[in-house]
């Protein structure tokens, strides 16, 4: 079975969404003084590559706790837009060429190529986004979650979060952010599995997103 890491390491000089902190990791016992190693981390819910759920925007709806564990399982296509220059709209164009695996996939993962600039101020320019007739597709299909390697769903400078509060207004869907490595995905179904920290009432989570092929 070939297994691939679609998860960026967490690390104190990580990049982070403008406003929030650098994760913390503290040592807290060491080796040499209580025989054992323990850090005490800290860091924002949604830090590095992680899941949003619809509580994220929305007081009330659904948080990632109460989702079922297997809305973080299923099948996996990933959409090559790597094509895509700054700030250009990711369109139904771009998912056309993929033919019915489109409606087959649980999870639709969409890769910018913006992961090889993780680390530089470029991670943080103008990302192609969805348009409004990709996002409308999503929430007519069935699908589980859809995935970006990518800053966020939203540009930066979209303070009002558009397309995160049209995807979750009125759908029970997940979206991963800060994805990596989709090229290696190919351009086939895959299994995905994107499983969150179980934390009471939580609004985002670290993940370790994977992609395996039998």
């Amino acid at each position: 079975m070939k297994v691939i890491d679609l998860t960026h390491i967490i690390n104190e000089k990580m990049p982070v969404y403008p406003g929030t902190d650098t994760p913390k990791l503290t040592p807290v016992n060491t080796y040499k003084k209580d025989g054992f190693k323990e850090t005490f981390l800290q860091m924002y819910t949604h830090t590095g590559t992680h899941v949003d759920p619809p509580a994220h925007i929305y007081e009330g709806k659904k948080t990632l706790d109460e989702f079922s564990i297997d809305q973080f399982i299923g099948k996996a296509l990933v959409i090559d837009c790597r094509m895509l220059k700054e700030g250009e709209p990711i369109t139904m164009e771009n998912l056309k060429v993929y033919g019915e695996k489109t409606d087959m996939a649980d999870f639709l993962l969409f890769n910018l190529g913006w992961d090889k600039r993780w680390g530089s101020d470029e991670y943080f320019g103008d990302y192609p986004c969805i348009d409004d007739e990709v996002m409308d597709y999503i929430l007519k299909g069935n699908y589980k979650g859809i995935g970006f390697d990518v800053m966020g769903l939203d540009p930066i400078a979209d303070e009002n979060l558009t397309r995160h509060k049209k995807l979750f207004e009125n759908c029970d869907i997940i979206n991963i952010e800060n994805l990596t490595n989709l090229e290696q995905c190919g351009d086939e179904l895959f299994w995905f599995g994107c499983f969150p920290l179980k934390i009471e009432n939580c609004d985002g989570s670290p993940i370790r997103a994977v992609a395996w092929f039998n």
